[in-house]
């Protein structure tokens, strides 16, 4: 008897903590919590933090998140105001701020993250392509810094911009809070993460730059010939004046010198009438030495000196 006591009391401690642990929550800092019966909400949300009470097994805690959530778009293909083909990245911060208006319109994060995929990946199409690529791409208008001599030749220029990125990010976050308005969530921050041409259109991009890159080398090879070709005809001019000057420096020592050899030649053969004529004798055998050899016929007139001297070696 004493045993069934026990039991029973045991049986209904159980019941009485199953009865507790179904009866009451908690409600984090971080959280925020719509009661639902039977499916539907009950009352407003609860956004306090501290111990709740609810109805077991008849009603539930459905928890939200009150801090800020990422959502992060896939690139989309979309087509600029000027025909530009482009990927465009999106990412955006988003707050749960009416919990039950969320749920009665979204249920839970995952149907909020489809109707964010709806609005704000719609929104950013439809900007976009009401804007030429350099709207979406600068925010402000500035003077470009030339790049060197590469970038002077290329002129480099940018194009002035009336919108420009941060007002289409501020656009489009915008309009996406007036279509989000009825949801429950408010879209905090909105941003374009990254801008990319399509696979075809960024070839195209790529071969006209190496196009013009290639027509600026060619440029700057042909200038560097011709400056090659100045140089070169400044030295060849420059050589040519060095020779004409050493040779004619050198046939000026020659000449004075052939002079000085004379004069001396001249001083020491004129001592005498014999002297004389050695140095005559000498002279026209030099030239026989250099004018004639074993194979050469000349025809003299009895009046040449180098008769006179042939006809008395004979």
């Amino acid at each position: 008897m004493r045993n069934r006591k026990i039991i029973i009391q045991l049986v209904i401690l159980f019941v009485i903590l199953i009865l507790l642990a179904q009866s009451i929550f908690i409600i984090k800092e971080t959280d925020q919590v719509v009661i639902t019966q039977f499916g539907k909400p009950v009352g407003e949300a609860k956004i306090t933090p501290g111990l709740k009470i609810k109805v077991p097994f008849i009603q539930k805690a459905n928890y939200f998140e009150k801090r800020y959530m990422e959502w992060d778009g896939d690139p989309n293909q979309v087509p600029t105001k000027d025909k530009k083909f482009i990927y465009v990245d999106t990412y955006a911060r988003w707050q749960i701020t009416d919990p039950l208006r969320f749920f009665i319109r979204l249920t839970d994060e995952r149907g909020a993250h489809s109707r964010l995929d709806d609005i704000l990946d719609g929104e950013t199409r439809d900007y976009i392509a009401n804007h030429d690529l350099e709207e979406a791409v600068r925010t402000s208008n500035r003077v470009p810094i030339p790049s060197g001599s590469l970038g002077e030749e290329v002129g480099d220029t940018l194009s002035d911009i009336l919108v420009g990125r941060q007002k289409i990010q501020d656009m489009i976050l915008e309009t996406a809070n007036q279509r989000a308005s009825d949801l429950g969530i408010l879209v905090l921050d909105f941003r374009i993460k990254r801008l990319n041409y399509v696979e075809e259109v960024r070839e195209q991009v790529y071969e006209r730059m190496k196009s013009e890159r290639f027509r600026i080398a060619e440029k700057f090879r042909s200038e560097g010939w011709g400056e090659a070709s100045k140089i070169n005809g400044e030295k060849e001019r420059d050589l040519k004046t060095i020779q004409s000057e050493a040779f004619r420096r050198a046939q000026e020592i020659m000449g004075e010198s052939d002079a000085r050899a004379a004069a001396i030649y001249a001083g020491a053969y004129d001592q005498s009438a014999a002297a004389r004529n050695l140095y005559s004798f000498v002279k026209s055998m030099e030239t026989f030495e250099m004018t004639f050899d074993s194979t050469t016929t000349i025809i003299l007139s009895t009046d040449s000196e180098l008769y006179k001297y042939l006809i008395k070696l004979q």
